[in-house]
Order: C-alpha cells, then structure tokens, then sequence
C-alpha cells in the first residue's frame, strides 16, 4: 500500500547545482537537505520545506522535464507567484482547473514547476492562459 509521496525527482545537468540552490532556496524558500554521503559524490542537491521534497539528480545530457511536473500547493499565491517572478522566472496563469488558481514556471535549468491554491466557487481568478498539454 502507498502511503505517502516521499520525493520527486528531476534533473539537471553538470554544474547547476549553484543556480539551483539560488532558485529553490531563495525565490521558493525551500531548505536545502544534505544528501548522505554515497548519494552527494553524484552531484545534486534536495530541497524541502514541510512534508514537500524536491530532488534535482545531475544528468550528463539531461533534459528539461516539460510537461511532467511537481504540482505544489501554496497558500497566498499571489504573492507567491510575485516572489518566483522577481527571481526572473516568468509565471504563466492558468484557469483551467476548476476551484484553484495556478500557475507554473521553469527552474533554472528548464523544469517545469506548477504551484496551486484552492479557491472558493465564484471567487475571480484574473487573466489566465493554459500551458499546452496540460
């Protein structure tokens, strides 16, 4: 039986690991997690914050995950979504899924990253575009 999400996992290449701290600690306020020893000698780092952990895995010719994402659920998201803005990563609204507002956004290295909060029926979400594929 599953019982809980532990960690998701994307990637990164080579040499990120600085411009992903920067993001994920600074513009997300995550805490960076130490990895155990045998999994630091591979490069990468983890984040979390409360019951949420992201890990970024370096890979040689990684790739940027496009549509397969974390969907993480925030609260004030506006002031969320201005706070991941002034860090340069562009925020695209989406009102497609009803009773939340979202939006998503790339890391540093291309990943997309959708961040929800629920919102009460009737309540205005504003100007939204829907991300392709979602």
């Amino acid at each position: 039986m599953i019982t809980a999400l532990d960690h998701v996992q994307l990637a990164a290449p080579p040499g990120t690991e600085d411009l992903l701290r920067a993001f994920y600690t600074g513009a997300l306020g995550m805490t960076e997690i130490p990895k155990p020893p045998a999994l630091a000698a591979r490069g990468g780092c983890w984040f979390g914050t409360g019951a949420v952990q992201l890990h970024l895995g370096i890979e040689r010719d990684a790739r940027p995950a496009k549509k397969a994402h974390p969907g993480l659920r925030v609260t004030g998201i506006d002031a969320f979504a201005a706070r991941v803005a002034a860090a340069g990563a562009p925020v695209t609204w989406d009102d497609a899924l009803p009773g939340h507002r979202r939006f998503s956004c790339e890391d540093p290295v291309g990943n997309r990253l959708e961040f929800l909060e629920p919102h009460p029926a009737g309540t205005a979400t504003g100007e939204r575009s829907r991300p392709e594929g979602d």
